[in-house]
């Protein structure tokens, strides 16, 4: 199918050459769709973000000290990194549909098995389950966006799947906190498991990608099922030519240098307000800064409203001018880096509440701005490898998460609790994270001109994946 006029020019505009991307009809009917994959990942990160709001209860509870619950979400964050490519790969394979089923089944599984565990290493065990299954859901999510609606919307639909991850992170702030004070530890995450089992049943009614007419018989190649992977063929309807091999689909993406930039964007922008969100940030607020649980609660739920409106700037923008990606990464991570080093270097024992206020508010850029990766990845990839480079790219943020969550545990353990030590290890990821990103940033603009001016000499194909 060629990329019609209007959807052509509305690439251009945005930067995203026809035919990558995708260039699906928009619509109500694309909006319940992908409304029904969004709710499987609203649920994924009230799963993955409960432990924020509940590891001083997880320490008395399984009796351990920084570093073991730190491993917690260590272990999570390395399984949902580890299964990005792999995940990726399954996506563009076997469709959205199976993959976030899949999922939903792991992440609901280790949810509940962590409401009940007896024991930490069972704990453990649980954590791994529910990461393997949030693993599968954002890939997937990104994957239905582009399938069900045109390429120039994909920057703010991306971010608009952002926002419903961060509301998702607004329910556990907010929901499993209460549920941990009033009902206690298995109540809390054993009911919240039930969130898992409706997304289930919605999952049934997914489609995924829209239904394409009957190729009428003048010698057009009729469109692969809905839910199958994509496969070259005749038009008598025989396959020509395979998919690429796992290693020719994986090497193809990794060769782009627009997608290896937007791993180290998302590598750069995601793990500051991760880490704060994901663990450590009410032991700082409240032991560090000697605030009581309550207003540190409040803090964490402005960074997840300041996230939730800063996507919508950052989807509105990036939407109507490509040119500002690299000005608004680079712009969040030095705002970042100057209030966590005003915050550590304030005399005395605690800064005071209106700078850790602006903390809060300006880490809430933090996930619109590691978003921005998979709009470097987009247009350098066509969309039967859409899945693959957000794998490459979705992997970035979790592993530099992964790494300074371990690193302020262990920093914890080492300083006898000096969080001012402990989270210095922000600004050493950050800045190898800004140096890779200015390092590729020439060399994949150049190669975005080269397919812009190859889009307009050329007749664009996309093919259905």
């Amino acid at each position: 199918m060629s990329a019609g006029p209007a959807d052509a020019a509305g690439a251009a505009s945005s930067g995203v050459p026809p035919g990558k991307g995708g260039t699906g009809p928009g619509g109500r009917r694309a909006v319940a769709v992908w409304s029904i994959g969004v709710s499987v990942y609203f649920v994924a990160v009230i799963f993955r973000t409960s432990l924020g709001v509940a590891g001083l209860d997880a320490g008395e509870r399984f009796a351990i000290g920084a570093s073991a619950l730190s491993a917690f979400s260590i272990v999570q964050l390395l399984v949902y990194a580890g299964m990005q490519i792999p995940v990726g790969l399954l996506v563009d394979r076997f469709g959205t549909k199976r993959v976030l089923i899949l999922g939903a089944v792991l992440f609901t599984t280790g949810q509940l098995g962590f409401a009940l565990a007896p024991s930490y290493g069972t704990a453990l065990a649980a954590r791994v389950l529910l990461g393997c299954g949030d693993a599968m859901t954002f890939i997937s999510v990104l994957r239905l966006g582009s399938r069900w609606f045109p390429a120039r919307r994909a920057p703010l639909m991306a971010q608009l799947a952002g926002f419903a991850g961060m509301a998702g992170n607004l329910v556990s702030t907010l929901l499993i906190a209460r549920l941990l004070d009033g009902f206690g530890w298995a109540a809390a995450f054993g009911g919240s498991s039930l969130a898992g089992v409706v997304v289930l049943v919605l999952l049934l009614f997914l489609r995924d990608q829209p239904p394409r007419p009957a190729a009428p018989d003048r010698g057009e190649v009729p469109a692969p099922p809905a839910d199958g992977p994509a496969t070259a063929r005749t038009p008598d309807g025989s396959a020509t030519a395979p998919q690429p091999g796992v290693r020719g689909q994986l090497a193809a993406a990794w060769r782009e240098p627009g997608t290896r930039l937007g791993l180290w964007a998302h590598f750069t922008g995601q793990f500051p307000a991760m880490v704060f969100l994901l663990l450590w940030g009410l032991p700082f607020l409240v032991r560090a800064q000697g605030l009581n649980p309550a207003t540190a609660g409040n803090l964490l739920t402005l960074i997840v409203v300041s996230n939730m409106a800063i996507g919508l700037v950052y989807g509105q923008v990036i939407a109507r001018c490509h040119a500002a990606r690299l000005p608004l990464v680079l712009g969040t991570v030095a705002a970042t880096a100057t209030l966590w080093a005003l915050t550590l270097a304030w005399p005395g024992e605690r800064a005071p509440l209106a700078l850790l206020v602006a903390l809060c508010a300006v880490l809430g850029a933090c996930g619109p701005a590691s978003l921005i990766g998979f709009d470097f990845a987009r247009p350098a990839n066509p969309p039967e490898r859409q899945g693959t480079a957000s794998g490459i790219v979705n992997m970035g943020g979790f592993v530099s998460s992964m790494a300074t969550l371990l690193a302020v545990g262990l920093l914890l353990d080492l300083t006898d609790g000096s969080f001012r030590v402990a989270f210095s290890a922000v600004f050493v990821f950050q800045a190898l994270g800004v140096v890779q990103v200015l390092r590729l940033h020439r060399r994949a603009a150049h190669r975005e001109r080269e397919s812009h001016a190859a889009s307009r000499v050329t007749t664009v194909h996309v093919p259905a994946a």
